[in-house]
């Protein structure tokens, strides 16, 4: 059977288009609590996976081996979006540990934040890897290497101790083994697995089930700004959470929530990758659970060039139906 269909969007008196779906929801004793549509096939969690590849950093000790401020700890679950804000405290993270850009393994990266990137093409300046809106992970990765005293050159390859201690905290969180992996955008290993065991890690960090889980989430909730940036999804989603829930994004229509008063894990994957679905299907998600309301995404107006509101894309029936836990 196919996914339900999650999110259409409208133009008129007209449905134009359909996204598909599923959702998972697990609590902390590891029970799924909600499933809709197919939680059993593998999936890459791509940037939702952040929390738990920054666990090592903080369970290690590394992070408080080099002082690192609940910020930092925000950047490394961070897909940002390039600004001051991000890039500085990226840079300045990378020279306390004796790093610099060069041993990023990302790419460079234009800001994503369309103000700092007119501001770079004013000064005529290119895109470094501190741009990417993964450095923040990746400069956590090279901290567990300076700690460990293991190699910080390949510390993006799946067979490094680093990736290695990924790999093991996704499966104790998940109690999925089997872990297949594709190569992220930012040359990291991305670990797959069914929709149903990646909402089981979540929740087990809701429930701070590990030494580190309780600070990720908190440094997550405090600094909302960093973990993604201006106008963000990730950013109001949290902001109106209130305290009640850390989010991140992935690509290809993945989102992930953490919502720690009811020790919950969210997981979503849109069939088709669509962003703006992922984005409406956790806002309902949260609205639903009490975890923070944002309009603007669970009926979010299509527009014309001239302003003019011409549709919306709306929760289908069966999602705006739900009624969680």
């Amino acid at each position: 059977m196919p996914n339900p269909i999650l999110v259409e969007v409208t133009r008129g008196a007209l449905v134009e288009s359909i996204h598909r779906g599923s959702i998972a929801i697990a609590d902390a004793e590891g029970a799924i609590r909600f499933a809709l549509g197919d939680v059993e096939t593998p999936v890459y969690p791509r940037s939702a996976l952040k929390p738990v590849q920054a666990l090592p950093l903080v369970e290690s000790g590394a992070a408080d081996a080099f002082d690192l401020s609940d910020e930092e700890v925000a950047l490394a679950c961070a897909s940002h979006s390039g600004e001051p804000m991000h890039t500085q405290r990226v840079a300045a993270w990378l020279a306390r540990i004796g790093c610099g850009e060069r041993d990023l393994a990302c790419g460079p990266q234009a800001p994503r934040f369309e103000l700092a990137l007119e501001e770079m093409l004013r000064r005529g300046d290119k895109p470094t890897r501190i741009h990417n809106n993964c450095s923040g992970k990746h400069a956590g990765f090279l901290t567990v290497a300076r700690h460990w005293n293991v190699a910080t050159a390949g510390y993006e390859r799946a067979d490094h101790p680093v990736q290695q201690a990924v790999a093991t905290s996704l499966r104790e969180l998940s109690g999925v083994e089997e872990l297949p992996w594709g190569v992220d955008g930012c040359t990291a290993p991305n670990f797959a697995l069914p929709l149903g065991g990646f909402a089981r890690a979540l929740a087990k960090l809701a429930g701070g089930r590990t030494p580190g889980a309780a600070r990720i989430v908190r440094s997550m909730i405090a600094h909302p700004e960093l973990v993604a940036g201006t106008g963000r999804t990730c950013t109001a989603l949290m902001r109106a959470a209130t305290g009640r829930a850390a989010v991140k994004t992935g690509a290809e229509g993945v989102y992930a929530a953490i919502v720690p008063e009811r020790g919950l894990g969210i997981a979503i994957k849109i069939d088709d990758g669509a962003a703006r679905a992922a984005e409406t299907t956790i806002a309902v998600l949260l609205d639903k659970l009490g975890a923070g309301k944002v309009p603007e995404l669970l009926h979010a107006p299509v527009r014309n060039t001239r302003g003019q509101t011409v549709g919306e894309r709306r929760p289908a029936q069966v999602l705006a139906d739900l009624a969680l836990l």
